[in-house]
């Protein structure tokens, strides 16, 4: 964990545990993937809450701007979160 500007420490999303909220702080991911990801919504600012895994840990369920949608771990690994 590295420490941040804001309050909390700086996670990977793949490390949050389900009913953990945060604040996206980074998206790590270049070309096609990390176009993807920012049209998700999943942009620096945005406040998300894991709300489940799969029985694998994979994928990880989110819910941000009122919509839940689920990413793989390795497409999780891009994106930082400020665990608040």
């Amino acid at each position: 964990m590295e420490s941040h500007k804001g309050n909390g420490p700086v996670v990977g999303l793949r490390r949050m545990k389900p009913g953990q909220r945060g604040t996206v702080v980074a998206v790590n991911a270049e070309g096609e993937l990390g176009r993807r990801i920012r049209d998700m919504g999943l942009l620096p600012g945005t406040d998300v809450e894991v709300v489940g895994r799969a029985p694998l840990r994979d994928p990880v369920a989110l819910r941000l701007s009122g919509v839940t949608l689920a990413l793989r771990n390795r497409e999780a690994d891009f994106i930082m979160v400020e665990v608040g």
